[in-house]
């Protein structure tokens, strides 16, 4: 004996609303007092560089006054517009009665509910709040002109009421109180008023959902949900209005209005919840639930004096409704059910669903983006932001430096723990340390122990090659002293040229000195030689490659108790992993909070805060409480899984005999050490030993040079004294001989001299030239340079050049420095600097040196290997060198 519920319900016949008038201004100027502040404090040129704000700002002001454009959505953007403009206003613009603030400027508001009475004063926070109180009045307009007979109409009346209770709630918590200071107030922008308003208009809001939950055909329960709370909020509207200040300023038809919509839709939401009891078959409870809604219409219809007369048409339908499912009830009770009734005033309050709440206002209203005098910045903003500034940067040095700290314990506690080191060795995969890693494989680029050869046979290849030019020297000195002999016994006295022996004793001296270093430096070869050999075993290991495949491994043990050595292993490994991902969780940590700080602009904020810098400050500084929390967090969660980690690592380490593993693991890095630092010693000695024979070439290949042109120049001189000889004997050159006063032996006797002879007109004999002066139209032949008889002259080798004076054979050679090397000293190349080897420096210090040399190598200061040496001479002086293309 269900029933249902009438079409006649409040739900489609009380669809009375209201909205609110907006507030009444006078005429007022805002652009001269602003822009005379601008140019007496700032600057004249400020002052012209905002103008268009000021404009702009005064337009805003202009068409608040005139309202030019009568449709509510232009009128709400102006409002809104406005009001940020205020804000930014505020924060720039002191506006007081002070002779130093902006004192001409004076805002009138009329009361929107009694218009004769009005608010007159010198400060912004009037100007702001009647704003606000207009907005939230174009707000409830906007609701009011949408067709409520449709689904969407009532949903779009709905979004439009809650943002004007959004505006009156606004209004009520940040402008009230400010523009309510003084005796000049109106009672509309009060916080009691303002705040009845926001009840209302949610009370209207609600009021469209349920007329849209009806038209969808919600259950019944639901519908009285949503009844209810429309009830509520306009009980709550109603008791603001009948308190003071408001119950003696509003209109009588007001207080009716709401008194009989909160009567309507209580007895709207009884006559719902009867319902979805009467289908329950609670028939005690729905009787007293409908006789509650009948009471509570008969008492509201007895103060209905003013009231629509529609809403009370939706009051006697909505009665006689509530009257016959009564009727109903009571005889399906007195028949059938025969339950106790019991009394309206025991039941438990009706159950109520809010659908709608105020819409906040800070992002619509938030001026800190707006441009408009974004260049003023007064003294207290910027001191301000730099407070602000330091407090962020406090924290995220305070959160950094938690998270490195961490990061650093991590470290340590698992290098004690010789993790994961020791779970790697298991699996084969040991690690060196890193020091000692970049040793081994600076060992390895460099050719290894196995390379050594390569590098002693270098070594053996100069020294034969050194050995051999020496040969060749001796040579070829050897043949041109027998030739000198040989026509000294052919001519006897008539050969008058000094000896060859006498001419080069200094160079064979030097010959000598060098094959004592080539000596001395075969012994040091040898030594090295032995070195290698004696200490190849120690080298081996330098052979790896991988060189960890040199190190112990750990192995599982061979009998195990209870078999449980996976099990650890493999809870041992879970917990490295959580550490690994709180290790990565505190690197996104530290980026969010450097991202955050970097996004951080609280200016505009600041430029538009008109409350406390303290409590702004306290707003923003908390949005990093959240990543502070999570650190803090990370951090103890790490604690408690590294002393979890401790316990199960003592576990790995006594099954898996870690401690021995340790130990062989430490002996084989000794080892290692060693063998790369007996490396380096070889090698640095070998280096040392190429730069010595390197060097000794070159300056046996200048001397090869001076030998060779001596013995040219002593053929030339062979060669005309051979022809003047012959001339004497054929009695050719008598009046010459006469002429020139002392024949030849004055001239060969004297080193050095030029001696000139007359050029007789039957003659074309060359004068004799210096013993010492190497023909210059004769190019030296480089130490490296191939040359072929046949080839053009090559360019002078480095030590060598046409432009100086002949080195001289009888200079004395410097003596060795004994006991500096086991390789004899540098030779030093006669006359000619070097810009690469200084040969009076010791050679390389033999078994002590340091491994790398202080200087590099530089370009072209080392040879070709030495079995690419090219020749020095023809092959017809060359005696017995070593040749190999």
């Amino acid at each position: 004996m269900a029933g249902s519920a009438s079409s006649s319900s409040a739900g489609t016949s009380s669809n009375i609303m209201l909205a609110i008038f907006e507030k009444k201004t006078t005429q007022l100027d805002l652009y001269r007092p602003l822009r005379n502040y601008i140019a007496f404090n700032y600057s004249e040129r400020d002052a012209q560089n905002l103008e268009d704000d000021l404009q702009t700002l005064k337009d805003y002001r202009s068409d608040l006054e005139r309202q030019s454009d009568p449709s509510p959505t232009a009128r709400r953007d102006l409002l809104q517009s406005y009001f940020k403009a205020l804000c930014l206003v505020e924060t720039r613009f002191p506006i007081s009665p002070d002779k130093d603030h902006v004192n001409t400027i004076t805002f009138v508001w009329y009361d929107a509910f009694k218009q004769k009475q009005k608010a007159s004063q010198q400060n912004i926070h009037l100007e702001k709040a009647a704003v606000l109180f207009n907005l939230g009045a174009v707000y409830s307009q906007i609701g009011l002109s949408f067709d409520r007979a449709t689904v969407e109409g009532r949903r779009q009346a709905s979004h439009a009421f809650i943002a004007a209770a959004g505006a009156f709630a606004f209004l009520r918590d940040n402008a009230s109180t400010k523009a309510s200071i003084g005796s000049s107030t109106t009672v509309d922008v009060s916080v009691e008023c303002v705040g009845m308003l926001e009840r209302l208009m949610l009370a209207q809001a609600q009021e469209c959902v349920f007329e849209n939950t009806i038209a969808k055909g919600s259950t019944p329960g639901v519908c009285a949900k949503i009844s209810r709370q429309v009830g509520l909020y306009y009980e709550e509207a109603l008791a603001a209005l009948n308190s003071p200040p408001l119950s003696q300023h509003f209109d009588k038809a007001w207080i009716a209005h709401v008194q009989m919509k909160a009567a309507l839709f209580f007895a709207e939401a009884c006559y719902r919840y009867s319902l979805e009891l009467h289908e329950n078959e609670n028939i005690a409870e729905e009787i007293a639930r409908l006789r509650s809604g009948i009471s509570a219409l008969t008492e509201a219809k007895k103060s209905s004096k003013g009231a629509a007369a529609q809403l009370l048409d939706a009051i006697n339908k909505l009665e006689a409704n509530l009257n016959r499912n009564l009727e109903r009830a009571v005889k399906e009770n007195d028949r059938v059910y025969l339950m106790r009734v019991p009394n309206p005033s025991t039941l438990p309050p009706l159950p109520a669903f809010s659908m709608v709440k105020s819409m906040a206002m800070n992002e619509v209203l938030d001026a800190s983006k707006e441009k408009m005098f974004a260049c003023l910045i007064p003294d207290s903003s910027a001191k301000a932001l730099s407070r602000y500034t330091e407090m962020v940067d406090d924290i995220i040095r305070t959160q950094a430096e938690k998270l490195q700290q961490a990061s650093e314990l991590t470290r340590v506690r698992l290098k004690e723990m010789d993790l994961p080191e020791s779970i790697l060795a298991l699996e084969g995969n040991s690690s060196l340390p890193t020091d000692l890693k970049e040793d081994v494989e600076a060992v390895q680029i460099s050719g290894g122990p196995i390379g050594l050869e390569a590098e002693l046979q270098q070594l053996r290849d100069l020294r034969r090659v050194n050995s051999e030019m020496l040969v060749q020297i001796e040579e070829l000195l050897q043949k041109e002293a027998r030739e000198d002999s040989q026509f000294r016994s052919q001519f006897g006295t008539r050969w008058t040229r000094p000896q060859s022996s006498t001419l080069t004793k200094n160079i064979q001296d030097r010959l000598n000195r060098f094959a004592g270093n080539l000596k001395q430096a075969a012994e040091s070869d040898a030594r090295i030689e032995r070195s290698v050999k004696d200490h190849s075993s120690l080298l081996s290991v330098l052979d790896h490659r991988p060189v960890e495949s040199a190190l112990p491994t750990l192995a599982r043990p061979i009998m195990s108790l209870d078999a449980n050595e996976d099990a650890i292993l493999g809870t041992l490994k879970q917990s490295l992993r959580q550490l690994e991902n709180l290790g990565a969780q505190r690197a996104g940590l530290e980026d969010m909070l450097k991202e955050m700080k970097r996004k951080d602009d609280i200016l505009p904020k600041l430029m538009t805060s008109t409350g406390s810098y303290e409590d702004l400050f306290r707003k923003e500084i908390s949005k990093y409480d959240n990543i502070c929390e999570e650190i803090s967090r990370n951090i103890e969660a790490q604690e408690q899984l590294l002393l979890q980690i401790q316990g199960q690592n003592n576990e790995f380490s006594v099954i898996f005999n870690l401690e021995d593993y340790k130990a062989s693991r430490e002996r084989c890095y000794k080892q290692i050490q060693a063998a790369v630092a007996k490396y380096r010693e070889i090698k640095e000695n070998i280096n040392e030993g190429l730069k010595f024979y390197v060097t000794l070439q070159d300056a046996i290949t200048n001397v090869k040079q001076q030998c060779s042109d001596f013995v040219m120049t002593r053929n030339i001189q062979c060669r005309e004294m051979m022809e003047d000889v012959q001339r004497q004997m054929a009695g050719l050159s008598f009046q010459d001989s006469k002429t020139s006063g002392g024949g030849y032996n004055t001239s060969y006797l004297s080193v050095g001299s030029h001696n000139q002879r007359s050029h007789s007109s039957q003659s074309d004999v060359r004068p004799p030239q210096s013993y010492y002066q190497p023909p210059h139209e004769q190019s030296p032949i480089g130490g490296y340079a191939q040359q072929h008889p046949q080839s053009h002259p090559q360019p002078h080798p480095m030590y060598s050049s046409p432009q100086q004076a002949p080195p001289s054979y009888h200079s004395p050679a410097p003596a060795p420095t004994p006991g500096t090397s086991p390789y004899p000293p540098h030779p030093q190349a006669p006359q000619q600097p070097s810009a690469n080897h200084e040969y009076g420096q010791p050679a390389y210090p033999g078994w002590q040196g340091p491994y790398y040399n202080a200087h590099g190598p530089q370009p072209g200061s080392m040879p070709r290997p030495p079995y690419t040496v090219p020749n020095q001479y023809p092959p017809h002086q060359q005696g017995g060198y070593y040749k190999q293309q």
